[in-house]
């Protein structure tokens, strides 16, 4: 049996820095949004001010070899005095999210966990609302299975779409794979460009010396449209410029930028993560329209993971029409409540 332990202070947290990634590369669900720094820097802002309030909640679970399990959860109060137990990097800038335990464990360290939260004192404690668990994590069915087991009410419903590409290894394999109407519009917006006579070029941060430059530069494109303008807030660009840091930090940072006549023109803020590249954000410059400078770049990213061992391409979370033209094929992130 494995011995649970509740770990509410941050200090506490922080010593499991080497041990939490460790574990992760070993997971059910091996995602960056579930690295420690990542977390750990949502947990800093409470995820750009998504959460005005909380307290860490995280449970460990370890036995004779050390720890096997995490659960990285918080707790909330509601209005009503009511407390939901929610995961770290609940929900908004986080795409997906899980449990950190290997899957030979999940369902004997979710069995456990339940029944240990189930002994914690927690003044009308009343669910577990977790999001953006991947539609193929096996956490869903232990959850299931647990839960019926201690009598509580399980709900999952599905929350968005999560398009992504399978890289075949080859740049015009990958083409031939689409749409043969989408194929000629991506090689007719990056021959433009290329026989435009204006100078460009293409290339992803790795210069430390420069990396706050080009952040800042990646969120004044983002700023350019309305709505993004709209979500970076003073707290918001701390929270993205935090990420962006940990991620350079940690190798896995991949931003790219799209330059025209000296201009930035695109940028993809995206991670390079266990052979994935996962796209979390973009900016495209209005001036240079013309161009189509968020297609190309974004042709120039595929025809990078093509021949960089890239497996697949994740769009992440959003039904955006642009991502099927790209050839990208549905997955979903569901959302479980559970009802103590």
């Amino acid at each position: 049996m494995f011995k649970y332990q509740l770990i509410k202070d941050p200090g506490a947290w922080e010593e499991l820095n080497l041990q939490w990634n460790d574990l992760l590369a070993m997971g059910v669900t091996n995602v960056p949004f579930l690295r420690f720094e990542y977390l750990r820097q949502w947990w800093q802002t409470r995820g750009g001010g998504e959460w005005a309030d909380g307290e860490l909640m995280i449970v460990t679970a370890s036995d004779a070899n050390g720890i096997v399990g995490i659960a990285p959860l918080f707790q909330k109060s509601d209005p009503d005095g009511s407390v939901d137990l929610l995961f770290i990097g609940s929900f908004e800038i986080s795409d997906y999210l899980d449990f950190i335990v290997p899957k030979e464990h999940v369902d004997e360290f979710l069995d456990g966990l339940f029944q240990f939260l189930n002994g914690l004192i927690i003044a009308k404690w009343r669910r577990l609302d977790l999001y953006n668990l991947l539609e193929d994590s096996p956490s869903l069915s232990a959850l299931e299975k647990t839960a019926k087991k201690q009598g509580w009410h399980y709900e999952a419903s599905v929350l968005q779409q999560t398009p992504r590409i399978h890289m075949p290894g080859d740049w015009e394999k990958y083409l031939a794979s689409i749409d043969k109407k989408q194929r000629h519009e991506i090689r007719r917006k990056m021959r433009r460009l290329e026989h435009s006579g204006h100078g460009h070029r293409w290339y992803i941060v790795d210069d430390a010396a420069t990396l706050e430059r080009e952040m800042e530069g990646f969120l004044h494109l983002m700023a350019q449209d309305d709505k993004k303008r709209t979500f970076l807030t003073p707290l918001m660009r701390e929270q993205m410029l935090g990420t962006m840091r940990c991620a350079f930090q940690a190798g896995c940072l991949h931003l790219a930028f799209l330059e025209i006549d000296g201009t930035k023109a695109a940028a993809y803020l995206t991670f390079y993560y266990d052979n994935q590249l996962w796209v979390y954000n973009s900016g495209v410059n209005h001036e240079q329209y013309d161009f189509s400078p968020g297609w190309v770049l974004l042709g120039y990213l595929l025809e990078w993971a093509n021949e960089n061992g890239v497996l697949e391409f994740d769009f992440m979370r959003g039904n955006e029409d642009y991502k099927y033209k790209f050839g990208a094929v549905d997955r979903r992130v569901l959302r479980v409540q559970i009802t103590h």
